[in-house]
């Protein structure tokens, strides 16, 4: 585990090199090149964004790892609303990782995230790394996501109560924000203002 580092909100003037760690860290992750740093970058700007929990770690002068969270809605059976909330892209310095940074920035902000009141979190990515903190297949509480038939098993969704009892006798449909989706030509406008990297298609890429 890392000794010495900060852990704080993100700032403006933090921006671009957030912006970056997050294209390094997904590069020819999931498809050839990457669209989570252009995510971030629009993220900013819409009133789903949860500035409270946009976090940060430094070490040594230099940030190694980020979160970004956006609020987000399971729309029960009978037509209500229901607020939660969806973090990532959660962002890690390839040479920085496996040292317990993102374990470090998820911790922190899930515990704030249940200071500030909020009762739930829904998250996408690998059940074997986001079990451990305490999420849980969203089909075991009733919640299925929208882009699956509920007979179909979807362990990449997981959900994790904040507030005891928030989805007792809740069944409804997890819908992605809209702020997740990205053009093509969009992410390759910005993607220019870069320094040129490599598209690979690799194995294991989803796309």
């Amino acid at each position: 585990m890392p000794s010495e580092y900060e852990l704080r909100l993100e700032t403006v003037k933090d921006y671009k090199e957030v912006e970056n760690l997050t294209r390094e860290a997904f590069w020819n992750k999931y498809r050839p090149g990457c669209t989570e740093h252009y995510v971030l970058h629009r993220y900013r700007m819409l009133p789903e964004f949860v500035k409270e929990l946009d976090y940060v770690i430094e070490e040594e002068g230099k940030i190694v790892a980020h979160i970004m969270y956006s609020r987000a809605e399971i729309e029960e059976d009978n037509g209500q609303i229901i607020p939660i909330l969806i973090f990532g892209p959660v962002s890690v310095l390839p040479e920085m990782q496996g040292k317990g940074y993102g374990g470090i920035i998820i911790r922190h902000t899930l515990n704030k995230a249940a200071e500030l009141g909020y009762g739930a979190v829904a998250i996408t990515g690998n059940p074997d790394y986001y079990h451990r903190f305490g999420f849980v297949s969203g089909s075991s509480v009733g919640i299925y996501y929208s882009d699956m038939p509920r007979e179909e098993e979807a362990p990449f969704f997981m959900v994790k109560t904040l507030k005891n009892g928030f989805l007792d006798g809740i069944t409804g449909t997890y819908h992605d924000p809209k702020g997740y989706k990205t053009s093509e030509d969009e992410v390759e406008a910005f993607d220019a203002s870069f320094s040129p990297k490599e598209k690979k298609k690799l194995p294991g890429q989803l796309a």
